[in-house]
C-alpha cells in the first residue's frame, strides 16, 4: 500500500511508489529529466530499471543519467551536474540515491537556472548571494535511510581544496514531490544500513535534545527515535525485512524533518571527521553519539530519560548512553575512532573545524575548545 502524505512536501509512501514517478514527471509537463545519482548505483539494475521506467514507451521521456556524485560531495561534482543539466536541454532533476547524491542534485536545480559558484550560496557566505529564479521541478528518490535529505531543505556541499562543508539552506530547495519506496533499500549492505540507520537516529536524538523552543519538532523526533530504535538492528542483520526497512525510511525523514530545529555537537564531531579524514557521515554519527551523550548527561537528565524509555533502553540517561553502545557493537558500528584511521595528532584539527561549526551552539550545554578535545581523546 502506498500512502500519500504532506509535511510540507507531497510524500507517496510505500513499497512500489517508484513507480508513480513517470506519471508524475508527465503531469507537470516535464519531458527531459536529469537523474542525479552516484557512481555506485550507477552499474546496479535498480538505476537501470527505474531510467528505464521513465524511457519506455508508455511514458516516452527523454531521460539522461548523471552519476559523478562519490564520497562526501564537492563543488565539482555540482558543476559537471550542471553541465549535464544544460547539454541535455533538460527540465527537471530526479535525485536518485542517498543523501550525497540528493543533496548533489538539490545543487545541481539551484545552480541549472543561478550565477557563480555554488558555495556562494551558503547561508553563511560572508557576501551570500540571494536566490531569485524558479528552480526546475525537483523530485526525490532515497535509496538509503539515513539523512532524509528527501524532504529536507539544505544542501551540504564541500570545498573542493579545503573539504570544509557548506550549507545552502532554503525553502526553495525542497523536492515538489518525495517518492519513498523501501524496496529501493532492500540490497545495500549491512555496513551501510547500520551507518545510515545511526545518521537517522542521531538526527532525531539531536534535535530533541536541543534547548530550541520547538514542540512539534519534539514531538517527530521523540516519535523518530522510537522507530528507528526497534527497527535499525533488524534492518541491519534482516536486509529484506520490508516493514523494518519501512520504519528506517520514516525515521529517517523523521529526524530530517525534526532537524530543522537544529541539531547538536555529535554533527559538529562528524562534520570535523568529514573535513580532517573524510570520514561518512553517518559513520561518523554512530561512533561519536554516545561519546557526546556521556558528556550531555548532566545536562537533560529528563530529556534523555525520555529517549531511554521510547528507545526500549531503561528509564535514566546513563541507561541509553549504554544502550547507545550496545546497539552500535551489535551493528558493526566502532566504538572508537582508532579502527578508522584517526589518532592524536588529528585532534588539534578536528578540535579547531568542530569549535566553528554552527551545529554544537544548540548543544543541550556549552562546549568549548577544551571540551572537544576531551571528547574526541575520549572517543579515540
Amino acid at each position: 500500500m502506498i500512502s500519500k502524505f504532506a509535511f510540507p512536501t507531497t510524500i507517496h509512501f510505500g513499497p512500489g511508489a517508484r513507480h508513480l514517478v513517470a506519471e508524475h514527471l508527465k503531469q507537470h509537463g516535464v519531458k527531459r529529466p536529469l537523474i542525479v545519482t552516484d557512481k555506485g548505483l550507477a552499474a546496479l539494475a535498480i538505476l537501470h530499471d527505474f531510467a528505464e521506467s521513465l524511457a519506455g514507451l508508455e511514458a516516452g521521456l527523454e531521460v539522461k543519467v548523471y552519476a559523478g556524485v562519490f564520497g562526501n560531495p564537492v563543488k565539482k561534482q555540482v558543476d559537471d551536474g550542471v553541465k549535464a543539466f544544460k547539454e541535455h536541454h533538460a527540465d527537471a532533476v530526479v535525485g536518485f540515491g542517498g543523501g550525497a547524491a540528493l543533496d548533489v542534485a538539490k545543487a545541481v536545480a539551484l545552480m541549472a537556472v543561478h550565477e557563480g559558484n555554488v558555495l556562494e550560496y551558503a547561508w553563511d557566505h560572508p557576501r551570500v548571494r540571494p536566490i531569485t529564479k524558479t528552480l526546475p521541478w525537483f523530485v526525490a528518490l532515497p535509496t538509503t535511510s539515513g539523512t532524509g535529505s528527501e524532504v529536507g531543505r539544505s544542501s551540504v556541499i564541500s570545498d573542493d581544496a579545503t573539504h570544509v562543508k557548506k550549507i545552502i539552506f532554503n525553502p526553495v530547495l525542497l523536492a515538489r514531490a518525495v517518492f519513498a519506496d523501501p524496496e529501493l533499500t532492500l540490497d545495500l549492505p549491512a555496513r551501510v544500513t547500520a551507518a545510515t540507520g545511526m545518521d537517522a537516529l542521531t538526527h532525531n536524538v539531536e534535535s530533541y535534545l536541543s534547548p530550541a523552543y520547538h514542540p512539534l519538532c519534539d514531538g517527530i523526533a521523540l516519535e523518530g527515535a522510537r522507530i528507528a530504535a526497534h527497527a535499525l538492528e533488524t534492518a541491519v542483520k534482516e536486509p529484506k525485512n520490508l516493514p523494518a526497512r519501512s520504519d528506517m525510511m520514516m525515521a529517517s525523514m523523521m529526524g530530517a524533518i525534526a532537524f530543522q530545529k537544529d541539531l547538536g555537537a555529535v554533527h559538529s564531531c562528524a562534520h570535523a571527521l568529514g573535513t580532517v579524514v573524510d570520514m561518512h557521515h553517518g559513520l561518523a554519527n554512530g561512533i561519536m553519539i554516545d561519546h557526546v551523550m556521556r558528556f550531555n548527561a548532566d545536562a537533560a537528565p529528563a530529556k534523555m530519560a525520555e529517549l531511554a524509555r521510547v528507545c526500549g533502553a531503561g528509564n535514566t540517561g546513563e541507561s541509553f548512553v549504554e544502550w547507545l553502545g550496545a546497539i552500535k557493537s551489535r551493528i558493526g558500528i566502532p566504538a572508537t575512532l582508532g579502527g578508522k584511521g584517526v589518532t592524536a595528532r588529528h585532534i588539534p584539527q578536528l578540535v579547531e573545524i568542530a569549535v566553528k561549526d554552527t551545529c554544537h551552539q544548540t548543544n543541550p550545554k556549552p562546549v568549548s575548545a577544551a571540551d572537544f578535545e576531551r571528547i574526541f581523546t575520549q572517543a579515540l
